[in-house]
């Protein structure tokens, strides 16, 4: 019986040129957008416009998103662990993009210390670390001067191409 091989990347690569694919070419990026218009963008989204969600700031790598948590409380009279992501998920996807490199969420973890009483949150998010492609932010959500959440996101950066290609190894 025989067994499928897929083809090997060499043989991949020479169908993609035959067809007129550019293969390995870093593809021209626009202008990046300036900080405030990222901002803007994010805020304007209707996720965003629903929750409440506005940045009070962003600047030197640091985001700061806040939400008023009336109306969003859990079967506890809490602030619902749904809402408190959400905020640390737009203060993530604000400052993963600031830099004018689009980036996505490819992985998002929250640990929640204790629960919030209902007012105003506050979500403050900054870069840990990088690599060509992807990104680490750690978010902290505080209710006035407690923290009641840590967020780490991972973002990978959708407009950051590698020179070989996507998946490209050694003999590509």
């Amino acid at each position: 019986m025989a067994v499928y091989r897929p083809p090997r990347r060499r043989r991949r690569r020479r169908l993609l040129l035959a067809a007129g694919v550019q293969v390995g070419v870093t593809a021209e990026r626009p202008t990046p957008e300036s900080s405030a218009d990222v901002v803007r963008r994010f805020d304007a989204c209707g996720f965003a416009r629903l929750l409440g969600l506005e940045t009070a700031g962003a600047t030197g790598g640091c985001v700061r998103v806040i939400m008023r948590t009336e109306g969003m409380e859990n079967a506890h009279g809490t602030t619902h662990g749904g809402a408190i992501f959400a905020l640390a998920d737009h203060a993530f996807g604000i400052a993963g993009n600031l830099d004018g490199v689009d980036q996505t969420a490819i992985s998002a973890h929250i640990r929640y210390f204790s629960p919030p009483a209902t007012g105003t949150l506050e979500a403050v998010a900054r870069k840990v670390s990088e690599t060509e492609r992807t990104s680490v932010y750690a978010v902290d959500v505080f209710s006035g001067d407690r923290r009641v959440a840590s967020f780490e996101g991972i973002g990978f950066k959708t407009g950051a191409v590698p020179e070989r290609g996507w998946g490209a190894g050694p003999g590509a």
